[in-house]
């Protein structure tokens, strides 16, 4: 494995991390009790009616936990799983599906609930970043590819 994608697996475990560590915090404002001051900033930014909000959870499961699994999946993959083969494509594959998640929840905060979520946000430039990432990722492990081939 070259050293560019050892150094983009680890760009991806990093932001990985980062992403379960907003998740939980996310996860913890969903089951909070209380109301918290955390990102109650005006009436445009309100973490506590977002993480509270119908839209908080899929079938019963808060998003923020579906977020912490898909972020330990991604860290999963580019950790115990960087030397298989299919681990950029698998990268690839689920960031651009988390991501296309949280656009659409980006847009029922825009569009539905009028109140942003700077958690949210934050997961989402992590996210993106991670697809970008896995992208580069996929580009220079097929590029891999081909120059073995043609070495055979």
């Amino acid at each position: 494995m070259n050293v560019m994608i050892q150094r983009l697996l680890s760009v991806v475990a990093i932001l990985a991390v980062c992403g379960i560590v907003v998740s939980s915090v996310s996860l913890q404002h969903h089951y909070a009790k209380s109301k918290t001051e955390f990102c109650d900033i005006g009436e445009n930014f309100n973490c506590d009616l977002v993480n509270r909000s119908q839209y908080s959870e899929v079938l019963g499961f808060p998003v923020a936990l579906i977020g912490m699994l898909g972020y330990a999946a991604m860290a999963g993959l580019a950790t115990v799983y960087r030397d298989r083969r299919e681990t950029p494509s698998l990268i690839l594959g689920g960031a651009a599906a988390g991501l296309a998640f949280a656009l659409y929840l980006t847009y029922i905060e825009a569009r539905v609930l009028g109140v942003w979520c700077l958690l949210c946000l934050g997961s989402l430039a992590l996210i993106s970043a991670i697809t970008i990432v896995g992208a580069l990722l996929w580009v220079k492990s097929r590029n891999g590819l081909q120059s073995a081939a043609g070495n055979q």
